[in-house]
């Protein structure tokens, strides 16, 4: 992969394989090698197959054999076999299974990708964006003017062009004269999705005259091609000068099962009919972008050719961040279209926008209409104990893996068989990724952590509950470590994960605690919990509060 088969024909002991393969398993930008070999090609398979056993087993790559032919291969196949590296009998089966590896890779990961925090709240106007859309739905519309679409993606810093509305022929020259020319004209109607469908996009207009004549003329066009559209008038935008500017599009579809989905690709007035698109389901991240862009024909185009400088990529990631953040925070929004969105060398800008909503159903939980809740970023606090010491309270992260590995391998070992109720020196491969790669929206871990003299964190407590399938009740688990014990921590979790719980519409929280852990059952009376013996095992207590 990423690179070109290197064809060499000779013995194996000539030294000339041996480098090529080093050669081949040295190469960082190849991600794995099959060696094919024909009876034509080698007239000693089993040297050639001994010779590459050793260094397969030492590669950081994955190494497959092709041998093909029968008897003369036979010997090399046997011992490839003994020494458990895979070979396939043609070229087509071990070019399909490297493909496994390849799709096994990108699929794990892809599921590593938990959604991150959001954005800074202070540079986002979230709370402007959501008024002009209950402006909108107050007024019975359910179609943002193109200046309320542009407004909400400044407020969540999306580059747009200037834009003005105008009325009257002379508001456009007025408008014209106030943006700068040349200026784009465009029909202003929330019954037409595509303007140039009615003649309603005038670009590179660079005099007055022409301004009040392409008003009247759009306006005859509109209402002769759509006799029943409401017209509102035309908006006036300066021109976007970009000498290398690529049109793309994004958009913001509502699927009923999924939510809110993205989709980017190619954009202009052929999208319909290139339909050159990918969609991933937000919230997005850097590398799902990056997966995103990858699946699109255009991504050819936003790299350097000919005399085309590279599209900014930081820039265009920033964007689909955003659009991310949109949808995660307005659950108002139906449908979006970013048409065109010019992107070049020095940034980018939507030039067209297209934004439709209608009232959230009412929801327990600020991302409920999404399918992958994003990270609480809003449950994220600082607490002060008693005697001076900061701690941060915070929602679980995958990349704590770390760390959650060394508070579990730091317990005691009373503390670890109180909370897992068996012998556990340190959490399996496969227990980790479940304790620190949660849903969101089903579950919920708190940490304790404190800041460490060198920058990093050290974890000293963690309580979570899982959902059970009823969507009513949930199981709790609690632990803190030994030597932070009595000093409050553990209450404080527990008041801060009821409080989560509680919020999810959550009415039941219980758990099971071992009857000689008297400590854990004495702070679950002093929150509220009431206990009775398990059903199952006399030496469980079963500890349950309505919340």
């Amino acid at each position: 992969s990423h690179g070109n088969p290197i064809d060499l024909l000779g013995d194996a002991d000539d030294g000339r394989f041996d480098a090529a393969l080093k050669a081949c398993l040295d190469d960082e930008g190849v991600d794995g090698t099959i060696v094919m070999l024909t009876p034509q090609a080698m007239t000693d398979p089993l040297g050639v197959a001994k010779t590459i056993t050793p260094m397969a087993r030492k590669a950081r790559k994955p190494v497959l054999a092709c041998w093909m032919g029968d008897k003369q291969v036979r010997a090399a196949r046997e011992h490839f076999t003994r020494e458990r590296l895979p070979h396939f009998t043609t070229p087509e089966a071990s070019v399909e299974a490297f493909a496994y590896l390849a799709a096994h890779k990108r699929n794990q990961r892809l599921l590593l990708q938990v959604p991150g925090p959001l954005s800074d709240r202070t540079r986002t106007d979230v709370q402007g964006a959501r008024l002009i859309i209950e402006s909108a739905l107050s007024e019975g519309r359910k179609v943002l003017s193109t200046m309320e679409s542009k407004a909400i993606l400044s407020a969540f810093r999306i580059p747009v062009t200037q834009t003005m509305r105008a009325n009257t022929a002379s508001e456009a020259l007025v408008a014209a004269g106030t943006v700068g020319y040349p200026v784009a004209m465009k029909i202003d109607s929330p019954d037409i999705t595509h303007k140039s469908d009615v003649q309603g996009v005038r670009l590179n207009i660079a005099s007055a005259e022409s301004v009040r004549s392409a008003f009247q003329t759009m306006i005859e066009d509109t209402r002769r091609l759509r006799p029943d559209a409401r017209i509102n008038g035309v908006t006036i935008e300066r021109m976007h000068k970009s000498t290398y500017g690529r049109e793309l599009m994004v958009g913001v579809l509502r699927d009923p099962v999924f939510g809110p989905v993205i989709s980017f690709g190619a954009g202009g007035t052929s999208v319909e009919v290139i339909k050159d698109r990918a969609v991933a389901l937000p919230p997005l991240n850097e590398v799902i972008i990056e997966g995103m862009i990858a699946r699109t024909k255009v991504a050819k185009l936003l790299k350097e050719f000919r005399n085309m400088p590279a599209v900014d990529d930081e820039a265009l990631e920033q964007v689909l961040l955003r659009v991310s953040e949109m949808v995660c925070e307005l659950p108002e929004i139906q449908d979006m279209d970013i048409n065109p969105l010019i992107a070049d060398e020095r940034g980018l800008a939507a030039v067209d926008a297209r934004l439709s909503v209608d009232y959230p159903p009412s929801m327990p939980d600020r991302y409920a209409h999404m399918a992958i809740h994003p990270y609480p970023a809003h449950l994220v606090n600082q607490w002060q104990l008693p005697d001076g010491v900061n701690l941060t309270i915070r929602p679980i992260r995958p990349e704590d893996a770390k760390i959650e590995q060394e508070f579990v391998r730091n317990l005691s070992p009373e503390a670890r068989y109180f909370r897992f109720m068996q012998a556990v020196h340190e959490l399996t491969p496969h227990m980790l990724v479940r304790f620190t790669q949660i849903d969101y929206d089903r579950e919920m871990a708190l940490i304790a952590v404190r800041e460490q003299p060198d920058g990093s964190e050290l974890q000293i407590a963690v309580a979570r509950y899982t959902a059970n399938p009823d969507q009513q009740s949930c199981e709790f688990g609690l632990v803190v470590a030994d030597e932070w014990q009595g000093r409050g921590i553990g209450s404080h979790l527990m008041n801060e994960l009821m409080d989560v719980a509680r919020s999810r519409g959550l009415r039941t929280m219980e758990g099971e605690v071992l009857s000689q852990n008297t400590n854990m059952i004495a702070l679950m009376h002093r929150l509220g919990f009431t206990s009775r013996n398990s059903h199952e095992d006399d030496g469980i207590k079963v500890v349950s509060k309505r919340l």
